[in-house]
């Protein structure tokens, strides 16, 4: 598969987690793409710039912890810096205050007002230090090029030599990295301003922001630039633009880009470092022990590694609120299962995922959320994805609790089942995974495993193999084999016999 088309959907995580709009970083992508074609630049640094735009902000979640503790709400603050002209220091009043405070009580805006003033300025080159080495260590794990690793670190440096981390100026910052922080720049203002607005910022910015040439290429010829992507797929227009040879990804080589996702996702705040590569590996050992087979085991690995994504779409203030929750502040919490599921659905590789990524809130009673599904909805994966998100989310400390030793996470997770919100073989496989002692037992006649055994009913039900791998969020080829074992093992060639087979031993369920 191409890495693009992964990080299409992923690069949703930096759009949400810099409080701009899903989508963002591709169209700045894209129009890097079109300035560096129309400035015809090498190769490797339009490689640079596509990447280094689409990768511009996946770093932020490094500094949302001190940023949300300074400000309330850091995607508030990254959102409106993104939309002022900090090449002229006057915005600062006008345009960086007034989005920071408004809506605010006047105690908080006069708060803010006094943070902004004294620490203003050491926090904005701490955030931005943070991002620009995240994201070139990002760029490092998913094996992109050098190009693009030292383009990301460089992508807030100025042409003036005031920008950071290391205070570069003119043509010691690469190629990609100016062509990305332009056309991020233009890009974020055309969808949240207007091409007048655009304009200013461009022109204000030369010499000082970006690259006088680039920036009076792309005065020169803004219309023509920004008018492509109103008519056209900044999808497309990526992948058209990428240089050959284009960044490959093999299978097996999906569970590190999932990790790193993960592993940004979790930067989010201090107490969930770690929780993601926590719950995958116990949902990846956990699914085997229940029967699931190669791709539906690395499927679920995945998805844990993934589940979280969408936590970066609301406020580290929220996540590291130590009291109550408000009823709004509860709201949000509830979304970020849903944009997890969201930002999968971008990528086509990763979208059969994004069913299973959003449920791993869900509960066998209905209680659950976003969707409010119940047991008879939700496949084998869900359960157990939902059993580990659970036991590594209690071993973990949070805000409002200390972590709890593995006998009192035991013994919680064992209550939920007898309440009904977790399904009690999922939980014992976890448990197991877990290393506690629990004998996870397999009742099943003829060999068959707990997702054979899924796929038995319905085919018993009458669905197609196209039917069986949306039910339960596989792929057709995956389903197709299913079937094919089963048939093997319980000695049936047709549909009739095999659903004899499963009425004769209680399968249909």
């Amino acid at each position: 598969m191409r890495l693009v088309d992964l990080l299409a959907g992923l690069s949703r995580l930096a759009d949400l987690g810099f409080g701009i709009p899903a989508g963002e970083a591709l169209r700045s992508s894209a129009l890097a793409a079109l300035l560096g074609r129309s400035l015809d630049v090498a190769d490797d640094d339009l490689r640079a710039a596509i990447y280094t735009a689409m990768l511009h902000h996946v770093g932020c979640t490094g500094y949302a912890h001190e940023a949300g503790q300074a400000v309330g709400d850091e995607l508030t603050m990254y959102a409106v810096t993104a939309q002022t002209n900090l090449a002229n220091p006057k915005e600062v009043f006008t345009t960086f205050l007034p989005g920071m405070l408004a809506g605010r009580p006047l105690s908080e805006r006069l708060r803010l007002t006094a943070v902004t003033l004294a620490k203003g300025r050491r926090i904005g080159a701490e955030s931005t230090t943070a991002a620009c080495e995240v994201g070139r260590d990002a760029a490092r794990r998913l094996g992109l090029a050098s190009e693009v690793q030292n383009s990301l670190y460089r992508s807030y440096e100025w042409w003036n030599g005031k920008g950071v981390p290391d205070g570069l100026s003119g043509d010691a910052i690469p190629v990609g990295a100016r062509l990305a922080a332009i056309s991020s720049t233009a890009s974020l203002l055309d969808t949240a301003a207007d091409r007048a607005r655009v304009a200013e910022v461009v022109r204000g910015g030369s010499g000082v922001l970006f690259d006088p040439e680039m920036a009076h290429h792309l005065g020169e010829h803004l219309d023509e630039l920004l008018n492509v992507l109103a008519v056209r797929d900044p999808y497309e227009v990526v992948l058209e633009a990428e240089p050959y040879p284009v960044a490959q990804v093999l299978d097996p080589q999906l569970i590190e880009v999932a990790t790193v996702f993960g592993d940004l996702a979790d930067l989010k705040t201090p107490h969930l470092h770690g929780h993601s590569r926590g719950v995958a590996r116990l949902a990846r050992d956990a699914g085997a022990q229940l029967g699931l087979e190669g791709q539906d085991v690395e499927d679920l690995e995945v998805a844990a590694l993934l589940h979280d994504v969408g936590r970066v779409a609301i406020s580290a203030s929220v996540w590291d609120k130590q009291g109550e929750l408000t009823r709004h502040e509860w709201e949000q919490v509830r979304l970020h299962a849903y944009h997890s599921e969201r930002i999968l659905a971008g990528s086509e590789r990763l979208a059969h995922l994004a069913p299973l990524v959003g449920m791993h809130h869900e509960r066998c009673d209905g209680s659950g959320y976003h969707r409010g599904c119940d047991r008879g909805e939700l496949p084998v994966a869900a359960r157990v994805l939902a059993a580990a998100d659970c036991y590594q989310a209690m071993t973990q400390p949070r805000p409002h609790r200390p972590a709890l030793d593995p006998e009192q996470a035991e013994e919680q997770l064992r209550g939920d089942v007898r309440a009904g919100r977790i399904d009690e073989e999922a939980a014992n496989a976890v448990l197991a995974a877990a290393g506690h002692a629990v004998e996870v037992r397999r009742e099943i006649p003829a060999g068959l495993t707990d997702r054979q055994a899924e796929v038995l009913a319905l085919i018993a039900a009458g669905c197609t193999n196209r039917e069986i791998a949306e039910e339960l969020v596989i792929s057709r080829r995956t389903a197709e084999h299913h079937v094919q074992h089963i048939y093997a093992k319980i000695g049936a060639s047709s549909r009739a016999a095999a659903a004899l087979f499963a009425m004769e031993h209680d399968l249909l369920a």
